[in-house]
This record gives structure tokens, C-alpha cells and sequence, in this order.
């Protein structure tokens, strides 16, 4: 028995978290594919602090329609990034939070976020540069 060539359940769990994001078939590009979503890169990193009800999140993601956060909340949820609590009151109250997944996330994607911040600026002065070379 002990030199069956089963591998055990442990070393596939560790074979199956190796990735490749440059390989087509890894399923790595669709974490990629999941967390490049703007509105992702937006709501995890508001829910690192505190449980948020969705008409907050709401009215801090500028620009974000209720149909598009409903679909990314779930889409999130799903992806075992966001935890969902129903409080079961009377009118309907929903919190949202990270999961322990979903705050190891965040702190990358805020660091995305203050890039994205502090480098606006260079990427618009780029474009118009490119733009009258043209």
C-alpha cells in the first residue's frame, strides 16, 4: 500500500493550487478574469473595513448601476471572495464582508486602487502625447 501510485489528498490539493497565468488552459486566468472587473476592484476594497448594506455600497461606487452590483456581489459571493448576511428583519436587511479569501485580495487591489489614483495624471498625459503623434 505504501508505494501506491495514488497521490494523497494533501499533494493534490498543493499540485492543484500550482498556477500558470500565461498558460490558455490554468484556471488562474479566471481569478484574473474575476478580479479585473472594475466594479470588483472597487467594491472588495470598500468592504475590507466593515460589513456594508448594499445602498451603501450603493452610494460610495460612483457610476455603479443596482443590476450591475447586485450581478457583482454575487458574482464575488460565488467566487468565495464576499460573505452575504441576511439579518432577517422586517423591512429586508442584507450585510455584505470579505471572507478571509476576500481580504487577502483586498489589500492588493487597494494598492491598485492608490496606483490608479496617483498615476492618472501620466497615463492622460500619455494618451495625448500618443494622440498628436498621430
Amino acid at each position: 500500500m505504501g508505494n501506491s501510485k495514488m497521490p494523497s489528498k494533501k499533494s493534490s490539493v498543493v499540485a492543484d493550487a500550482a498556477g500558470d497565468v500565461w498558460n490558455a488552459g490554468c484556471p488562474s486566468r479566471r481569478v484574473l478574469e474575476l478580479v479585473a472587473n472594475k466594479w470588483a476592484l472597487l467594491i472588495v476594497p470598500l468592504l475590507r473595513g466593515k460589513p456594508r448594506r448594499n445602498n451603501e455600497l450603493l452610494r460610495k461606487v460612483g457610476g455603479i448601476s443596482q443590476k450591475m452590483l447586485t450581478q457583482t456581489l454575487r458574482e464575488l459571493e460565488q467566487n468565495g471572495l464576499v460573505l452575504r448576511e441576511d439579518l432577517r428583519t422586517v423591512p429586508p436587511h442584507v450585510e455584505y464582508r470579505l471572507s478571509p479569501l476576500g481580504l487577502s485580495l483586498s489589500r492588493t487591489l487597494m494598492a491598485v486602487d492608490r496606483w490608479a489614483e496617483a498615476n492618472h495624471a501620466r497615463i492622460d498625459a500619455a494618451q495625448q502625447a500618443a494622440r498628436a503623434r498621430a
